[in-house]
């Protein structure tokens, strides 16, 4: 009667492959990648843009500061978990200048994700043929070594990466 219609009628519980057996298909690394440290957006209008996330959305926004040797003026909205980084241009070699000739209207421009070793992560990056637009690691607008990896080689996405 109804047990046996109950017993029949019972879903199929599958289980996933325990996180132990993924962990050992991820080869082990000199580095490790780190937190989620920003989304830059290129803005076509820094104030506007600090006045959207400021005054309309409540966050607390940075003061400006010039870049000149990344050719950047650079804002940061902090979130909490992460940060936004608004990117206007500052001079006229400016990466964010052609960026916004291309997309009038700004948008995202890459992500930061920390490593806890970019010389490693540099070696192993280049051994494993992605290539990274400088020789040496810059500056970045924390202060800490950055480098950033070619969007064509990390699926249409640019990449940075820096020093926790």
């Amino acid at each position: 009667g109804l047990l046996t219609r109950l017993q029949t009628s019972a879903p199929t519980i599958r289980t996933l492959p325990s996180s132990n057996s993924f962990s050992q298909n991820i080869p082990s690394c000199l580095w490790k990648l780190g937190r989620l440290n920003h989304v830059a957006i290129a803005v076509p209008d820094l104030e506007k843009a600090q006045s959207l996330y400021k005054d309309v959305l409540g966050a607390q926004v940075s003061e400006t500061v010039a870049l000149p040797e990344h050719g950047v003026y650079t804002v940061f909205v902090e979130l909490g978990n992460t940060k936004l980084e608004l990117l206007h241009p500052l001079g006229e070699k400016s990466p964010i200048a052609s960026f916004l000739q291309k997309n009038k209207t700004g948008g995202m421009h890459h992500i930061c994700i920390e490593v806890d070793d970019i010389k490693a992560a540099m070696t192993e990056l280049k051994k494993k043929k992605i290539r990274i637009l400088s020789e040496e690691p810059k500056v970045g607008a924390h202060g800490k070594p950055v480098i950033f990896l070619h969007p064509k080689d990390c699926h249409g996405v640019l990449v940075e990466l820096e020093q926790a």
